[in-house]
């Protein structure tokens, strides 16, 4: 479910798989990695993507449909 909620969450904002993983710091690859199911980003990384991509975590997770985060 994290890939393809990734994948989507970063189409919505506009980004390329590029300018997301300079966001997070680090490279395009990962993140393609990330949206094929490949690997997973370290909890720090995580973080910051749920903020960039203005998600929740559990959203991301696919734990929740709800995709706004708590303010």
């Amino acid at each position: 479910m994290f890939s393809k909620r990734l994948s989507e969450c970063r189409k919505l904002k506009g980004l390329t798989q590029q300018k997301l993983g300079e966001l997070v710091g680090t490279h395009k690859q990962a993140v393609n990695n990330w949206e094929k199911g490949l690997a997973s980003p370290n909890l720090n990384t995580f973080r910051m993507l749920c903020e960039y991509l203005g998600v929740s975590a559990d959203y991301l997770l696919g734990l929740t449909d709800k995709s706004e985060m708590n303010k």
